[in-house]
């Protein structure tokens, strides 16, 4: 049963988030949280996600914008170091509000808030029409990495924030998704340096064999997201981006992520 849930989902939140350039983590964590410790949930969903880039990588990489993987992605993976140090000072602050339903409580966080009302902002843009032509100057694109690679660091919604910024960026779909795939392979590179010690010291116990289901499973999301991307207008993704940053904003606010 495990191997099924998790692969559908790997397989579905990899095809939607071809589009988007961000969630297969959030999608995939909890999943994986419900047959593993949380740990080791984490490390999967790091190697999942990881895989699914360099897939991506291999598919769209020579459309990627080398300009503003520079300005874009060297501040992010900076500031994400910059975050993730932060992250110890912030781990005494307090919730802001605590509620349950259904015997599940719910956990407001400060960081969390702020991400999300930064990224519902980015997302109400996209429904005001005086501002759906707006695109960001590239002298604009180091501001958006910062903040990227510093909440990433933090909270490691970075992905969120980087599509909010990169959709902005007059760039074309196939660009911009290529894009936001070298720079993701470049966070993941840099997290998952954390883990590989602990692996290869066998610190860290993983199901290979539903690692490799899921991250094949991931593949063929990203093959049939392909597949629909040639038949699908830049303004369509930038429709669905505006529609996920806004969930997820949503989500990120009320404490569900």
């Amino acid at each position: 049963m495990d191997y099924v849930v998790i692969c559908i989902v790997a397989l579905v939140g990899s095809a939607l988030t071809l589009f988007s350039g961000f969630g297969l983590g959030t999608l995939l964590l909890p999943v994986f949280g419900l047959f593993f410790p949380i740990e080791i949930a984490i490390v999967l969903t790091s190697i999942v996600h990881f895989l699914n880039n360099f897939f991506k990588l291999f598919l769209f990489g020579k459309k990627a914008n080398k300009n503003v993987i520079l300005v874009f992605g060297i501040p992010a993976i900076l500031f994400a170091y910059v975050g993730a140090y932060s992250l110890k000072l912030l781990t005494t602050m307090e919730p802001i509000f605590q509620y349950t339903i259904s015997e599940q409580t719910f956990t407001v966080m400060p960081v969390k808030l702020m991400v999300g009302i930064l990224l519902m902002l980015f997302a109400l843009i996209e429904f005001i029409p005086k501002y759906k032509n707006i695109s960001f100057d590239k002298k604009y694109l180091p501001i958006g990495g910062i903040l990227s690679g510093f909440f990433g660091g933090i909270s490691g919604h970075q992905g969120a924030l980087r599509s909010a910024f990169l959709i902005r960026a007059n760039l074309s779909k196939e660009a911009f998704i290529a894009t936001g795939v070298v720079i993701a392979c470049l966070v993941d590179v840099s997290r998952l340096s954390v883990y590989f010690p602990q692996i290869i010291e066998n610190k860290i116990n993983l199901d290979y064999t539903l690692l490799i289901f899921a991250t094949l499973s991931a593949f063929s999301g990203v093959y049939f997201g392909n597949k629909l991307l040639q038949k699908t207008t830049f303004k369509a993704v930038q429709n669905l981006v505006a529609i996920m940053l806004l969930l997820y904003s949503l989500l990120l606010t009320i404490g569900v992520l």
